[in-house]
């Protein structure tokens, strides 16, 4: 049996400039109708900062791949 291999993310602080890992649970993603709705959020473990980035395809892809808590802002009806 394969054990699972936790998943971290690179993110860095636009408020305070500190770079650290995130686990995939500190994370959350908002799936909009377009890539201005589009982003991921986290809190900086530094300075306790609330961070919101945009989210391109293919962030989109990595974050929902690796188990990220997704929210979907838009119904595909």
């Amino acid at each position: 049996m394969r054990r699972a291999v936790p998943v971290v993310f690179k993110a860095a602080c636009p408020d305070c400039r500190s770079r650290f890992e995130l686990a995939a649970n500190a994370l959350r993603l908002a799936i909009g109708g377009s890539s201005r709705t589009t982003f991921y959020s986290f809190t900086c473990p530094a300075c306790d900062a609330a961070v919101r980035k945009p989210a391109g395809d293919r962030i989109v892809q990595l974050l929902s791949g690796a188990g990220v808590r997704t929210l979907r802002l838009h119904s595909t009806v």
